[in-house]
């Protein structure tokens, strides 16, 4: 079965196509045009590269949140129309687990994503395989979540957000991976799909949102 994935959490977008045998295909979207642009033509020109259409595809998969609200809003409804238009099973899983699960460490591993303001989109995994969640998909403050995976010795902490506040963790005995290594893409996606999929599966595609977490900055502009 041909799956598509699609990531757009972070700036560093990615889509992707892989069947039961693992990945065929990945492309990291333009980053000279927002996402709502982008998205479509890469996934149509990755489609045509193979010599395949959307009627090829038998699910979807996608990056579920948190993190960039335009970049998950624009994936979310990418994923959402194709298979509620075409009737296929849809798969979501949050970018900071794929972030978690594509940075090469199996255990202790911390994703952090930069929410601005002092605060980070964090999430904590005790194990990789299965996904076994210390603190589920969240926003906090930094110092909030190593106190909560403490003692900070002994985690990897993954994500622009980690290498953002790389010296507290550090200073505390953590261990930040290089910014490349801490990136959510669509190819972990199909990965987490083939291996878990129940753990992403979605009930009812129409009535499924995906996690952003905290409200929007124009949402929390208006309750100001």
């Amino acid at each position: 079965m041909l799956t598509l994935a699609i990531e757009t959490s972070t700036p560093l977008a990615s889509v992707a196509l892989g069947d039961e045998t693992g990945l065929l295909a990945q492309a990291t979207l333009s980053m000279r045009v927002s996402h709502s642009e982008s998205v479509m033509p890469d996934i149509g020109r990755l489609l045509a590269e193979g010599g395949l259409s959307p009627h090829d595809l038998g699910s979807v998969v996608v990056g579920a949140g948190p993190g960039s609200f335009t970049g998950v809003r624009v994936a979310a409804s990418i994923a959402k129309g194709i298979c509620f238009a075409r009737g296929l099973p849809l798969f979501a899983y949050s970018g900071l687990l794929a972030t978690a699960a594509g940075s090469g460490v199996r255990a202790n591993v911390c994703a952090l994503f930069d929410a601005r303001r002092d605060e980070v989109y964090a999430a904590a995994y005790r194990s990789l395989e299965p996904p076994v969640a210390l603190i589920e998909p969240c926003v906090r403050a930094v110092e909030d979540v190593l106190a909560e995976v403490s003692p900070v010795a002994g985690w990897t902490f993954a994500g622009d957000g980690a290498v953002s506040f790389a010296e507290a963790i550090q200073g505390r005995g953590g261990t930040v991976l290089p910014a490349e290594l801490g990136v959510p893409r669509a190819a972990t996606l199909l990965r987490l799909g083939r291996e878990y999929p129940e753990l992403g599966r979605v009930g009812d595609v129409s009535d499924w949102e995906p996690s952003y977490v905290r409200a929007s900055g124009a949402e929390r502009a208006l309750e100001a």
